[in-house]
Order: structure tokens, then C-alpha cells, then sequence
């Protein structure tokens, strides 16, 4: 209904199937990070499709092989989905993922 009545604007960066997890509002700039299957994306408020940047952020393969190894799905499970997204301060954002069953952390600077 929203699209027929052109009340919204969607994402096409979903029609990837990046299995989305987290979302961090940024109103004071005026976007959008959204944590993803081994992607974090940082959108437009105003226009989502413009001017959007991607992190693409695996696992490493090593874990991935270990993670398919212990009989876990290697689409489904053994990636790098984005779990956390928190503001650190002005610059930078924290960001923490699964990695394949081998959580990782670190910090984005967002410039």
C-alpha cells in the first residue's frame, strides 16, 4: 500500500538480501547506518538510494571454514552479521559482529 501510494521510498540496496539487524539514527546529520549481513550502510535520510555508502565487512575465511566444520549453514550462519551500532562520539561509531561465530568489534570512522 505505501508504494502504490508513493508514501515511501524503499532501499534497493535490500533487494541483495543482506539480512538486516541493526539500525543507528543519526538526526542531527541526517542519516542512517544499517547493520546487515557482512555490510554496513550509511544512508540518506531525505533519499535512502542516494549517495550510499557500503562497508562490506566478511568474516574471515578461516572462521567461515571453521564455522561450516562445526555444521553450521554457510549462508545463513557462518557470516559476518552486524550486531551493534553505537555512537562512540562525533566521529566515530562502535561496531560489533558475529564473524562466523567469532565476534569481533571495532570502531568506524564515519568522516
Amino acid at each position: 500500500d505505501l508504494l502504490l501510494s508513493n508514501s515511501c521510498i524503499p532501499f534497493l540496496g535490500s533487494a541483495e538480501g543482506l539480512d538486516f539487524r541493526t539500525l543507528l539514527l543519526d538526526e542531527e546529520r541526517g542519516r542512517l547506518l544499517v547493520g546487515a549481513k557482512d555490510h554496513i550502510f550509511l544512508l540518506n535520510l531525505v533519499d535512502v538510494n542516494k549517495n550510499v555508502k557500503k562497508i562490506y565487512w566478511p568474516a574471515a575465511k578461516e572462521k567461515v571454514e571453521l564455522c561450516k566444520l562445526a555444521g553450521k549453514d554457510a549462508h545463513t550462519e557462518c557470516a559476518n552479521f552486524i550486531r551493534v551500532l553505537q555512537p562512540y562520539n562525533r566521529t566515530h561509531v562502535y561496531v560489533c559482529a558475529t564473524g562466523a561465530f567469532h565476534p569481533l568489534c571495532g570502531y568506524i570512522e564515519l568522516g
